[in-house]
């Protein structure tokens, strides 16, 4: 079944063709860039044009702020709390690494 509005998706595409729209596009002649995972492609490219990082990155940055509170803190209680939360960082980091391949 088609989509109800699929005539006018048409005449709105060929209007622009005839228009000169599609005229000078980057890219237009080249082959499509290679994708590594083409299932994702889309919602990769919006992710990376967005900003985001892979979780393994915000996770690492997380850590890099635990250790600088750990050079910060005298007391004992944190420091250890602050030990294990960096453990738990790391075999987050260690994972998200893997999913990431």
């Amino acid at each position: 079944m088609d989509h109800p509005l699929i005539d006018l998706i048409n005449q709105k595409i060929a209007a622009a063709e005839a228009d000169g729209a599609f005229d000078d596009l980057e890219g237009a002649g080249k082959p499509l860039p290679r994708e590594d995972d083409p299932e994702n492609a889309l919602i990769n490219r919006l992710v990376k044009e967005s900003g985001g990082v892979p979780e393994f990155v915000s996770l690492s940055r997380e850590l890099a702020k635990l250790r600088e509170e750990l050079r910060d803190t005298g007391d004992r209680t944190r420091r250890r709390d602050i030990m294990t939360e960096m453990s738990m960082m790391e075999a987050r980091i260690d994972l998200a690494r893997r999913q990431a391949r």
